[in-house]
């Protein structure tokens, strides 16, 4: 009897820990219908940002070819990534003893644009 008992409770038990009220019912509804496929939509992408702020900024000198004496080109997203990576483009944008452009600092919304890009991962699109 005492068996009988025992597992009468081990199948209670289980039962019990094994259904749940939030459990996988198609009557619910769903919390986010249409997600979006950009679940911040203030990333900061090459192609939606930083692309124009060079093109306004920077291609007069970095552009294809280079002036003025430019070190590099600036004409690509991979150029413009490898610049803020290991050649110090950051930096030199925000110096205010030898900015770039070189006519002095760009306002503080493009470079401020500049840093949350490379914080964000350099997002292409």
């Amino acid at each position: 009897m005492n068996s009988k008992h025992f597992f009468s409770l081990l199948v209670i038990t289980v039962l019990v820990f094994n259904c749940s009220a939030g459990g996988d019912d198609p009557s619910s509804p769903d919390p986010n219908p249409n997600p979006n496929p950009n679940p911040n939509p203030t990333s900061v992408t090459y192609n939606g940002k930083i692309k124009g702020i060079v093109s306004n900024n920077c291609l007069t000198c970095h552009g294809n070819p280079t002036a003025n004496g430019a070190p590099m080109m600036l004409t690509t997203y991979a150029l413009v990534k490898s610049a803020v990576e290991t050649r110090g483009l950051l930096v030199r944008i925000n110096s205010t003893t030898s900015p770039m452009p070189q006519g002095g600092l760009m306002s503080q919304a493009n470079r401020d644009a500049f840093q949350q890009w490379k914080d964000q991962g350099f997002l292409e699109n």
